[in-house]
């Protein structure tokens, strides 16, 4: 059942219009964050690389493949490797050669990964309370809810193993 949000020729759905405001917040959120990272010489796309191989490391991962690397980006493999490319040139990446495939290429931080990491942080940090800072604490954690349920969801569409006809037609972005 489709509930409808106006009444008029040109009727928007509840669905659509939920997801137009969260393209429309996407959009807005890189707007917000895009020029504290370009302070330190970085995009968001090399931001999030850098915090993932931080990430990986806190857990034990010294380096990651970039096929690794794309997956938890949920970027295509050639997008990262053009990201990886430009952090390297600017030394805050190398790139190794794996000890166990000697084919594969593995991505880790540098020194200077580390330093810019440790400036970032502490911006960051604040710019993603001033960003969210329209929400109380408890909006906060009602939109992490949703937005973790909604991922959870999302990534079972693209299992392969989920054959299931979705609901409604062909949609578009």
């Amino acid at each position: 059942m489709t509930l409808s949000v106006a009444q008029s020729g040109s009727e928007v759905v509840a669905p659509e219009r939920a997801f137009l405001a969260l393209v429309r917040t996407i959009g807005l959120l890189e707007r917000v964050m895009q020029p504290q990272f370009a302070r330190f010489g970085v995009s968001g796309s090399q931001w999030a690389a850098l915090r993932t191989l931080q990430r990986a490391e806190a857990d034990g991962q010294p380096s990651l493949r970039i096929t690794d690397l794309s997956e938890r980006l949920l970027i295509r493999p050639p997008s990262v490797t053009g990201v990886i490319d430009r952090l390297e040139r600017s030394g805050m990446v190398a790139r190794d050669t794996s000890p166990d495939d000697l084919r594969t290429r593995r991505v880790r931080l540098t020194a200077g990964g580390h330093r810019l990491l440790r400036q970032v942080t502490g911006v960051y940090a604040e710019q993603v309370e001033r960003a969210l800072g329209g929400l109380r604490s408890s909006d906060q954690q009602e939109l992490h809810r949703l937005l973790q349920r909604l991922s959870l969801h999302l990534e079972k569409l693209l299992d392969p193993t989920n054959r299931a006809a979705p609901s409604g037609g062909a949609s578009e972005i």
